[in-house]
């Protein structure tokens, strides 16, 4: 049962951040410490890493209707390879249609001539200040960028319609990719319903 979008009256009032500061810093990451009072009058001190400002893009490219476009690379946090959708950060100057057609061609070796954003979705927001544009990429044509990976990026070609299958594997895992994944099979689906009833 969805629910109607709560009014700002409905909210708790923020907490009042009391003070704020680098706890550390890397060439990637930086830790942030938040010292904060709740309007009940508790305070707590979290730690985010903050994200950059820029933001990021993760491309659902389908070659055709029925397929989508994976990606298989050296995922440094679990020491592992996976499988996952091409994503990366928007560079300065650079609109989010820009930024995901440069990953898509950096990545996958493809262009898009058609490029829609689908949804925002955040990981861990307790913890990171991280928001990605999750774009749908459509009629696709052969285009190849030199990119930043330390090696050839597999890219291998799935249904969008075998999910679950997809979810059996050991090697595909990652949240966003998935949430991702079934947002534009329903997109698609209910384009092809719409289409259906002219």
């Amino acid at each position: 049962m969805s629910h109607p979008p709560r009014s700002d009256s409905e909210w708790p009032q923020k907490p009042r951040v009391l003070a704020r500061q680098t706890v550390a810093r890397s060439r990637l990451f930086h830790v942030e410490s938040l010292d904060l009072r709740f309007s009940n009058g508790e305070e707590r001190t979290f730690e985010r890493l903050t994200g950059s400002d820029q933001g990021a893009v993760m491309i659902v490219a389908m070659p055709d209707p029925e397929h989508v476009l994976l990606i298989r690379e050296y995922a440094a946090g679990f020491e592992d390879y996976v499988l996952t959708l091409p994503k990366g950060l928007v560079d300065p100057g650079e609109d989010i249609v820009t930024a995901a057609n440069r990953e898509l061609m950096e990545e996958c070796g493809f262009g898009a001539r058609s490029m829609e954003p689908l949804v925002e979705l955040s990981l861990a927001p307790n913890y990171m200040r991280h928001r990605m544009q999750v774009m749908l990429a459509k009629d696709l044509y052969p285009k190849r960028l030199p990119g930043d990976e330390p090696e050839p990026l597999i890219v291998e070609t799935h249904s969008i319609n075998e999910l679950s299958s997809l979810l059996t594997r050991e090697d595909f895992h990652e949240a966003r990719a998935i949430a991702a994944l079934y947002i534009a099979r329903e997109r698609l689906r209910a384009e092809s319903t719409s289409d259906s009833l002219w």
